[in-house]
Order: structure tokens, then sequence, then C-alpha cells
């Protein structure tokens, strides 16, 4: 089999040749990483490739700064959708205190005049040179839109304020939620266009012990505009690979999501819920992705407890597939590196 014959017939659940390797690490990690694989010769395979976004037309910094109205202490950051992150200790890396420009907003008027990115004429050209360069090195191609619908709305307008509109029914969040879900359209879209085998999509609707959300509150307001994303994405490219990344429990949204149309859970954190138990009641419908822990295993198992937990879960999963197994989020400082190099083998020597 190609990588990519492989992957799909992975997440299809029709048998596999070898299992791919799939992981992040912060920068710290990745620097010591790095130097034991120069060290010991190690090699680390590589099968897939993620291409990059669409470049939108993005409102200027000073623009987005006049949603403020206090000022931010230096290394702040302000991102495409006017969303200030403000940084932590070095050691947090990706965890920012984050600050909501629509936070104050009381009217439509105002939702609808605020700078959104403008994807309407990005060009694709770089996107599709580098689906087309990872193809021609047998690389599966994945589009990543993580954050699509739910946390890119409620970044911008503080997930409190936003839980409240979808709850009261105000007009604010079928505005903001319409105008994220139509950018989310065109960017998959376009990925599809690219030759994307893969389509990441996500958004964090689980919490370590319970949802986010009632069931109702995500089947009205949520899931039917994810619906429309993968939709906008299989008109042009039906058999596209959809990823779905929540973090947290998420047991009582997966029957929701089958029905949006993903083919792929991420991440089934063990922390939050039992793979044995989930690949049981959604194993003939649904494949995943992920299932080593973050909290757990990656950093305080040892590296023959990270083998030990890479088989265990691909038994699970059996003969046929139906799991790309892998670390359930980003490996942080404190991840060994010898956890890092038992994972990859596992997956190399599991048969």
């Amino acid at each position: 089999m190609t990588n990519l014959e492989n992957f799909i017939s992975i997440a299809r659940r029709t048998g596999y040749e070898k299992m791919p390797v799939d992981f992040s690490m912060c920068p710290s990690l990745a620097e010591k990483f790095d130097a034991y694989v120069q060290e010991h010769d190690f090699e680390v395979p590589k099968t897939m490739v993620r291409i990059p976004w669409l470049k939108p037309k993005v409102a200027s910094r000073e623009t987005f700064l006049k949603y403020y109205d206090h000022g931010f202490k230096e290394g702040t950051e302000i991102d495409m959708y006017g969303v200030a992150h403000e940084p932590g200790s070095a050691a947090a890396f990706h965890m920012t205190k984050m600050y909501h420009p629509m936070e104050n907003f009381d009217s439509v008027e105002q939702v609808m005049a605020y700078p959104l990115p403008d994807f309407t004429d990005a060009d694709p050209t770089e996107q599709r040179k580098a689906a087309e360069d990872a193809h021609r090195k047998d690389l599966v191609v994945i589009g990543n839109m993580q954050c699509t619908i739910w946390e890119t709305a409620w970044y911008m307008r503080g997930m409190e304020n936003l839980m409240m509109d979808m709850m009261e029914e105000d007009p604010i969040a079928e505005a903001l939620l319409d105008r994220v879900t139509a950018e989310s359209v065109l960017r998959a879209e376009s990925f599809a266009r690219s030759g994307a085998d893969v389509l990441f999509l996500g958004d964090d609707i689980g919490m370590q012990h319970s949802i986010m959300m009632s069931e109702s509150l995500y089947c009205t307001w949520i899931q039917p505009r994810l619906t429309r994303v993968i939709q906008a994405a299989r008109a042009i490219k039906p058999d596209i690979i959809v990823f779905y990344h929540s973090c947290g429990f998420v047991t009582p949204m997966i029957p929701h999501l089958i029905d949006a149309g993903i083919d792929v859970l991420n991440p089934v954190q063990p922390e939050c819920m039992d793979f044995a138990e989930i690949h049981e009641k959604f194993g003939d419908r649904l494949s995943f992705h992920g299932t080593i822990g973050t909290q757990t295993t990656m950093p305080f198992g040892t590296p023959d407890e990270v083998r030990r937990e890479v088989f265990k879960n691909l038994e699970i999963a059996g003969d046929h597939g139906g799991l790309f197994v892998g670390p359930t989020h980003l490996l942080e400082p404190e991840v060994p590196v010898e956890n890092v190099i038992a994972y990859i083998k596992a997956c190399q020597d599991f048969k």
C-alpha cells in the first residue's frame, strides 16, 4: 500500500499494513528530541503533511485595538480575528490569557460591522502547490481547520457571553455563528479543491468530566453549522476524510458528530473517556485518532508503559484498523524524550 492507501484503509476500517506516527511537541521538547534523533541516528517516519491556510485580508492591529478599552502587557499578540493573547510563563507555551473584542457588543449591527478575516479572494496557489508536492512524495495531505465554529466565535465574543446569547436566542448568536460558518465554508472548500485528503475540523465541546453545553444547545446552534461546512467540502471532494477534534468528555455528543458527517474522532482522552467502551459503542460507524494520554502516560509513564498502551489500544481496534494511535495533545516540556521514542517504536513494531 502507498501511505495514502494505508491511511484511507485505517480510516475506513478495511485493514492496514503499518501504523502512521503523528505527534506534536512544544519547542523545548522538540529541541531535546532533535538532539536525541541526531545523536542516535534515529529516523522519524513521515506519512502526512499539513498544508497552509489561505491568506485572507486581515484588519490592522490598530483597527483591532479600538475594540479594547485597556492596554496590554508587552508580548501580547492579536490574531487575525482580533483576539488578544497575553503571554504567561515560557513553560506554559500555548496557554495565554485571552481577551475578547466583541465582549461588550449589544447589537447585531456591531457583529456585522466587525472586521473578520476576508477569505473571499484569497489566492489558493500556495495551498495547491503544497498539496501537489506532498502527493508526489506519497504524503497524506491534511487541511487543518481546528477551531472551526464554536471556538472561533467564543474567542471573539467570550464564552459566557456567547453561551447566554444562545440560551436566550439572541440574534447576536445567529449573526456571529453564521459569519464564522460562512468563512469556514470558504476555507473547507479551498482545502477540498486543493486536493486535501483529510479535513481536520474541531471545536472543544467537552470538559474533563462533562460536556460543555447541553445536547439541545449543541444541536440547535453548532451541529447544523458543522454539517454545512462538511457538506460544502464533500460537494467538491466526496471522498475527503473528516477528522473532528474536541478535548475532554464528549461521549453524549458522538452521535451528533456522526450525524454531522465526521469520519474520525480525536483525541479520545483516556483521562476522560474509556477507549474500549467508546469503540464498543461507535467503532462500527466511526474511527479514532489519539487515545494515548498527555496528562498521564506520556509525561509520567515509563517507555514500557507507553508501549503497552499503544499495543492495548491497537488491539482493541483490531486488524481492520479504525484507530490512528497517538498522543492526545501537544507534548509539553515534562514528557521524556524516551517516551516519544517508545511511542514511535511501538507504532512501527505492532503487528
